[in-house]
């Protein structure tokens, strides 16, 4: 993946910015030609030097940024690059580029460059876990970024936390698994696809409702792979905490209900749906039209639920041999049993299956692993890696199917 590539490594100040020598010569070990963007809060724990010694070329920094001969510099890196690495990234690097900042080399880089774009987070524990932090690493989501989540570890403060730089080794691991082609293609060109995302709620009364620990992550990851892949794309979603993905029309749902509706009112001027939401099985038999109250005199809340809707039943009795329909299934147990089982029930072209009982994958995770099943009786499982890794391979397959019919 990153034979052949032009790498800009960004280094930002950071304890861990002595790492960045060392992932400089794992780049060039898997086949990059790398070049250094040096902040000067970097330069007092690592030298230009150190990195232009690495790299045979010269390392970009503030001083002499700008020249007068008209030569600029930041513009013809930028225009250079096939990936843009920010590593370490600071929280104050994050928010740079989160918030569209070029005030000095790094930044002005950054902006310019329209590559893909990886960052690899390196802070204390409480600095990640900051709101702030956390807004700007949605907001660099939001814009195309991969951002790399940190290792749980030792700080150099000296106690554990997760914010911990990850090893060089593991960053290109990680790198290999991720789409650093260009971001946009013509795959889907023409089509017009549903994704649906986030976990469906059923009211018990106005002030409290049954749902699941969907983030939604995963559906705005295909909406968003597929809207690059040149799709007309419809997301249709249950509430979220997740940014509008850019160039997708949103369809607002919250019930089980409200989403069949959705769905199957949209699919016959569709060419295609994936089913990424995570839909409640069951709802109550009644909802109250006054919130619950606790009483004295019972401890105890009985609740009579009902089967919800089957969308993806629903869909099957509907679906034309030209259309292509994507489901997920979400298990603790016989993950491959029961996919197939769904696969061949709901007769859909591809299901993507998790194994949502792991503490580190599935739901509100940024990384998933899913195991491919093909309507031919074939597999494919990824690596654990990110949920936008994997949306980009989906949409690959959407794809390749769509050529097949």
């Amino acid at each position: 993946m990153l034979q052949d590539k032009h790498v800009t490594l960004t280094v930002s100040g950071s304890v861990a910015s002595y790492k960045g020598a060392a992932l400089a010569r794992e780049l060039q070990r898997a086949g990059a030609t790398v070049r250094v963007v040096l902040t000067a809060a970097a330069s007092r724990f690592v030298t230009a030097e150190t990195f232009a010694a690495l790299t045979k070329a010269p390392v970009l920094t503030d001083t002499g940024w700008w020249h007068a001969d008209g030569k600029i510099d930041h513009i013809e890196l930028a225009d250079w690059t096939d990936l843009a690495l920010a590593a370490p990234a600071s929280a104050n690097l994050m928010a740079q580029f989160a918030n569209g900042l070029a005030d000095d080399a790094a930044s002005a880089t950054w902006l310019a460059t329209a590559a893909p774009k990886v960052v690899v987070p390196a802070m204390n524990t409480h600095m990640w876990q900051a709101a702030a932090t956390q807004r700007n690493r949605q907001q660099l989501l939001a814009d195309g970024v991969q951002v790399l989540t940190p290792a749980t570890g030792l700080l150099a403060e000296g106690y554990a936390g997760q914010g911990r730089f990850l090893e060089p080794t593991d960053i290109v691991s990680q790198l290999a698994t991720l789409p650093l082609d260009a971001q946009t293609t013509t795959a889907l060109s023409g089509k017009h696809l549903l994704v649906t995302a986030g976990g469906t709620r059923e009211r018990l009364d106005p002030v409290r409702f049954l749902t699941n620990d969907s983030s939604g992550k995963m559906g705005y990851a295909v909406a968003t792979a597929a809207q690059q892949a040149g799709a007309d794309v419809t997301l249709i979603t249950a509430p979220t905490k997740l940014p509008v993905p850019s160039g997708v029309t949103v369809v607002p749902i919250e019930s089980t209900q409200e989403l069949a509706d959705a769905v199957l009112t949209r699919l016959p001027a569709a060419d295609g749906l994936v089913m990424a939401a995570a839909v409640a099985d069951f709802q109550p038999v009644t909802a109250a039209d006054q919130k619950i109250k606790k009483t004295t005199d019972n401890d105890e809340l009985v609740l009579r639920l009902k089967k919800t809707p089957d969308i993806l039943q629903a869909v099957a009795a509907n679906k034309r041999p030209d259309q292509v329909v994507v489901g997920f299934a979400a298990e603790t147990q016989n993950l491959l049993e029961n996919g197939r089982q769904k696969l061949t029930k709901k007769h859909l072209d591809l299901l993507a299956a998790n194994d949502v009982s792991r503490a580190d994958i599935g739901f509100n995770g940024d990384n998933n692993q899913v195991t491919f099943l093909f309507a031919d009786g074939h597999s494919d499982q990824t690596p654990v890696t990110s949920k936008r890794a994997i949306a980009t391979t989906l949409i690959s397959h959407v794809a390749e199917i769509f050529n097949q019919k």
